[in-house]
């Protein structure tokens, strides 16, 4: 951990979430350990003031990589209760959990047992506003008794069935006035075709099925073939 006189940068346009520079170096996202002391992942804590800044890699979480690439991500920042889809060994969750803080829970629904055990192991544990699901999120009446209805639906599931996962999810959990974000994963989806034509087809099966599309980001160059967008169901 590094002890030096570094400068935080609040000009990002999100509650909780920093720009961090040390001396002349690029500014680096970041988010306050909501448990000081412990990591989620292998991520760079920097401490200023008896303050734990922990460095948001865009390249290990999408809703980074989006907030770098100039997208308006204000729905997931102010949302109370997050319904988050895949959420593999917590990376994402673990910056999510230092947004929210107190003021909002996180309910991480993951399919694999193994991965499950690591993302309670280092994450969970230590954060009280994280919710761990084991569970399969294509039948998200399984855990609908432990969810409710939800502000925010984030989807990241490496799965060909991803978009329509998300879709179901989002008609059983979302709030009237909530937002699904989706990330699409065009080589997860299909190998061969054409990465624009996947994303074109993914949007396509959201219109649909009722959905309005609010933003769509390329997540060039932090992941490549994959896409966000952020989506409303039409009332």
């Amino acid at each position: 951990m590094k002890k030096m006189n570094e400068k935080i940068i609040l000009d990002t346009k999100f509650d909780n979430v920093y720009l961090v520079q040390i001396d002349n170096e690029k500014a680096k996202l970041a988010t306050i350990n909501f448990s000081p002391g412990y990591k989620s992942y292998d991520e760079e804590v920097i401490k200023i003031n008896d303050i734990e800044y922990r460095i948001w890699n865009p390249f290990r979480s999408k809703i980074a990589g989006a907030i770098l690439n100039n997208m308006d991500v204000t729905s997931i920042i102010k949302g109370h209760n997050i319904l988050y889809l895949g959420s593999s060994t917590g990376t994402t969750v673990s910056h999510l959990s230092d947004i929210k803080r107190k003021h909002g829970n996180i309910y991480s629904v993951e399919l694999s047992p193994r991965v499950m055990r690591e993302f309670i192991e280092r994450v969970a544990r230590q954060r009280t506003n994280v919710f761990p699901i084991l569970a399969d999120a294509r039948y998200p009446d399984n855990y609908s008794d432990i969810v409710g209805k939800s502000d925010v639906i984030y989807s990241d599931i490496s799965q060909p069935d991803q978009t329509i996962i998300a879709i179901r999810n989002a008609k059983r959990f979302l709030n009237k006035n909530g937002r699904l974000y989706l990330i699409i994963k065009a080589r997860s989806i299909d190998a061969t075709l054409d990465v624009k034509k996947i994303f074109l087809l993914e949007k396509k099966k959201l219109i649909d099925a009722g959905f309005e599309i609010l933003h769509f980001q390329d997540l060039h160059p932090h992941h490549k073939d994959h896409a966000i967008l952020i989506a409303k169901i039409n009332t």
